[in-house]
């Protein structure tokens, strides 16, 4: 799973966001979320910019389409830049994601199901959902690709 999400993320493996999210669709179905939207966590602007795409929304939006969901990768967006989350720890991933996300429309009253492609806090997904809340979403689902285990890069606090 490491390999496949480098290569989307950094060797532009664009097909491998359909992949993904095939291989999602069974797993998230049998959920019973009840969810209405698929909302990609954002990079920031330097990160998108370097890039050129975001990478959970390469896995979001065919996700979306097989579930019969919105797609609505506008919904959320960053309000500050934050650094790479690799190395930190627990406390410092906090910090680092604290109200670092805003909602925008679209999302009052929905509920809706936010994705990222790896978590190892769950800070991201948590500051995410805060402003999802904050703009009205009924529910928040957080849903993502892989997990990541302590000894894969995260010291411990």
């Amino acid at each position: 799973m490491r390999k496949a999400l480098h290569k989307l993320k950094y060797r532009r493996d664009l097909a491998l966001g359909d992949a993904l999210a095939s291989h999602m669709t069974h797993f998230v179905r049998e959920l019973n979320w009840n969810a209405d939207v698929i909302v990609p966590i954002p990079l920031g602007k330097q990160r998108y910019k370097e890039r050129g795409y975001n990478q959970v929304a390469m896995i979001a939006k065919p996700l979306a389409l097989a579930l019969g969901m919105e797609f609505a990768p506008k919904a959320l967006s960053r309000r500050k830049e934050t650094r790479s989350q690799v190395g930190l720890t627990k406390e410092e991933r906090r910090e680092n994601v604290h109200e670092a996300f805003q909602a925008g429309g679209g999302v009052n009253g929905k509920n809706v199901i936010v994705l990222d492609d790896v978590s190892t806090t769950g800070s991201t997904l948590s500051s995410s959902a805060d402003a999802l809340f904050r703009s009205g979403a009924k529910n928040v689902f957080a849903l993502t690709v892989a997990r990541a285990l302590p000894h894969h890069g995260l010291r411990h606090a």
